[in-house]
């Protein structure tokens, strides 16, 4: 029966995808998918040859490489699917399998990419492949949930991810990086978070007279029910984990625990308030609760990836509000995930018309990177953007977008008033994409030069790009990790979430012989990150997000790092 449906879907695929205008990618993209395909056909082959054996297929596999063909993308599918067989059983797929989820050419390839690394991973074992192996991003091996609450985040607000594709456990790490971003950028709170954190109290001393009687409670316990408290949310963290171990059994935890709070209030109550729900259901039954209980949003009780799509899709008149409360978090995982890949036809994410971030260029020059050496032409006055991000200090330099073009600018050549410009996020721990195709894009290329006053020659005073640390030079210094790194916190700005620090770099973690941070090169932005002042002590200043940081280059007299963690001073 399963065959038949394939087969079928095939027919149908093969008809959507010919058809289906996302096959007609703009000229500057087309290059590089139609790379993707064919890498994705080549390791499909190097698989077969593997599993099979050289020149041996199952009767009906395409052989398509011509990547012209309107059925391209449909066959790779079914030369995968036919694969899938041989390798798993007829019809037998791994929990994880993608398949076909949308009719959109890219994502049809995309999951057939993910499936095949499934596939590979079974055949050559672990992370193992050949070397003629071509591989992808790795970001297309982690989950179908995860790839979609990326993809969202760079639709809806130019986020995209800046996870070192070294680092271990990948795909735990993208979550954690993805789910700052969207606290950072749509789940803020601030006037109600303080009081849905000590909500997570009250639910947990009413836990626990449910489950140890009225006021009776283990030796460790903090109790801490002070609204305003700087350690409430680590004091509900260890009086969670005190009752779990009273509860359960020492360090016996349900599947899908969660365990962690970090820098971000808003990203800690959401893992409280989850694996207190959960605990809940261990210990006295699904969906019971005592008395009075406070959490009363479904959501909060879904893993906090399931959670993050369905608060994106809602931009798509999402609800949850009429979903089953039988296996209601497998059922909002399912349907949000579809709504990500097959979003409304005549979908137009709402601008609103009286944002004030919207404004007009006055005669703008763009650049395609903040330290103003990619050059794209002026922004003819009276072009519409919306701006996004703004440059550090005193820099007046922002990230803004339109129909056709996502650039930097300066801010004095707009109509984009002050005070809007500087409650701007700032670009730490972001790195937009930018893109220009408007008609009046020329470059990118050297930027003019000067010829008196104006917008050029007052960015030019403040962007003149300083060149990054040659090869050999970094290559002569020992490089160590965020752990070797001294931090002296200065200042916190809670408004930004931000801490104005000092750093030194030390030769072991024990942070006994450092040196002092000569610079530090933001390998994102193609830029040095500027000092914005001296501390006491003559060491620079920099400003930084809470949280870790990766992708930059440390620099001390003989020692380099390429991140950094900066604490939340509420876990100082």
């Amino acid at each position: 029966m399963r065959w038949r449906n394939l087969l079928f879907l095939l027919c149908v695929l093969c008809v959507a995808l010919a058809g289906s205008s996302a096959w007609a990618a703009p000229s500057s993209q087309s290059g590089s998918f139609g790379d993707f395909v064919f890498d994705i056909r080549a390791d499909l082959e190097l698989l077969a040859n593997e599993v099979i054996g050289p020149e041996q297929r199952p009767p009906g596999w395409t052989f398509n490489s011509n990547l012209a063909s309107a059925t391209a993308i449909a066959d790779l599918w079914f030369d995968n699917e036919l694969l899938a067989n041989v390798l798993y059983g007829e019809g037998a797929r791994p929990a994880d399998w993608l398949g076909v989820t949308s009719q959109r050419v890219e994502l049809v390839a995309r999951n057939v990419r993910h499936d095949l690394e499934l596939s590979a991973t079974q055949s050559f074992g672990g992370s193992n492949r050949p070397p003629e192996w071509r591989g992808a991003a790795p970001i297309l091996r982690c989950g179908r949930t995860l790839q979609n609450v990326l993809a969202l985040l760079n639709t809806f607000f130019n986020v995209q991810t800046r996870t070192p594709e070294s680092a271990l456990s990948y795909c735990q790490a993208v979550a954690a990086e993805a789910e700052d971003s969207l606290v950072a950028n749509a789940l803020t709170d601030e006037e109600n978070l303080p009081d849905q954190i000590l909500a997570v109290r009250g639910d947990l001393e009413r836990l626990a007279d449910e489950n140890l009687g009225l006021n009776i409670r283990p030796a460790a316990w903090i109790g801490n029910k002070e609204r305003n408290s700087a350690t409430l949310i680590g004091d509900n963290f260890l009086d969670l984990e005190t009752l779990a171990n009273e509860l359960l059994g020492n360090n016996v935890r349900p599947d899908g625990w969660i365990g962690v709070v970090t820098n971000s209030p808003a990203v800690s109550y959401r893992n409280l308030r989850h694996d207190l729900e959960l605990l809940a259901d261990e210990s006295l039954g699904d969906s019971i609760r005592p008395r009075g209980w406070q959490g009363v949003n479904p959501l909060e009780r879904c893993d906090p990836l399931v959670q993050s799509l369905a608060i994106l899709v809602q931009r798509y008149d999402f609800s949850i509000e009429d979903t089953p409360q039988d296996n209601f978090c497998e059922t909002i995982e399912q349907t949000a995930n579809f709504l990500a890949e097959n979003p409304p036809i005549d979908e137009i994410v709402a601008e609103d018309v009286n944002d004030r971030r919207l404004a007009l260029a006055e005669s703008a020059f763009t650049y395609l990177d903040l330290s103003a050496t990619q050059y794209m032409g002026i922004m003819p006055p009276g072009t519409r953007f919306r701006a996004w991000y703004r440059n550090f200090g005193e820099s007046t330099m922002m990230f803004v977008s339109g129909d056709d073009f996502a650039v930097y600018i300066d801010q004095r050549w707009t109509t984009l008033p002050i005070d809007v410009f500087d409650n701007l996020p700032t670009l730490e721990g972001v790195a937009p994409l930018t893109f220009c195709d408007a008609g009046w894009c020329n470059g990118p290329a050297p930027t003019p030069t000067p010829t008196g006053s104006g917008p050029l020659a007052l960015l030019l005073a403040e962007t003149t790009p300083q060149a990054p640390p040659s090869q050999e030079e970094v290559e002569q210094k020992t490089q160590v990790s965020w752990n070797n790194i001294r931090v002296t916190y200065l200042a916190d700005n809670p408004s930004t979430r931000t801490a104005q620090v000092a750093l030194e770099i030390c030769s072991d973690t024990a942070q006994t012989v450092c040196e002092p941070v000569l610079r530090i090169f933001d390998n994102a932005a193609g830029a040095p990150k500027p000092s914005i002042g001296q501390s006491p002590s003559g060491l620079p200043i920099y400003e930084f997000a809470y949280g870790y940081t990766a992708n930059l280059l440390i620099e001390g007299a003989t020692l380099t790092s390429p991140d950094v963690w900066i604490s939340d001073p509420t876990i100082r």
